[in-house]
């Protein structure tokens, strides 16, 4: 069975939920860490999602890969972008990358249908 990354974003954010109300100055000091390092600068938001899906990928982490997917989608990723980033994961870490490049892959097709609009029936 294929992995489902709404599932598995779903499923981590609720269970984030529970982090939150039981240790929430973690949370709350991983929230600031987070607001300073994707902040305005040098790089674009986008340049710093692509990093973060590229460590994603490189951490073999799901959850990180279909967090950072989503965003990189809203964010206006083109395909050609994505595949450049996973292109060099894929050379930085070898074989394992590569898979995880390919459920990148999969992430992106996944949130790209969910967010395409209807077609319009003639």
């Amino acid at each position: 069975m294929s992995k489902s990354f709404t599932s598995i974003t779903h499923d981590v954010s609720r269970a984030l939920g529970s982090l939150r109300k039981e240790v929430p100055e973690t949370i709350q000091g991983f929230n600031a860490m987070a607001k300073a390092a994707l902040a305005p600068g040098a790089l674009s938001a986008l340049d710093k999602e692509l990093i973060a899906l590229a460590i994603g990928v490189a951490s073999r982490c799901d959850a990180c890969i279909g967090f950072h997917v989503k965003a990189l989608i809203r964010l206006g990723v083109s395909r050609q972008q994505l595949m450049e980033t996973l292109a060099v994961c894929t050379y930085m870490g070898g074989g394992p990358s590569l898979m995880y490049a390919a459920e990148a892959v999969r992430a992106y097709e996944e949130f790209s249908s969910a967010t395409s609009p209807a077609p319009v029936a003639a």
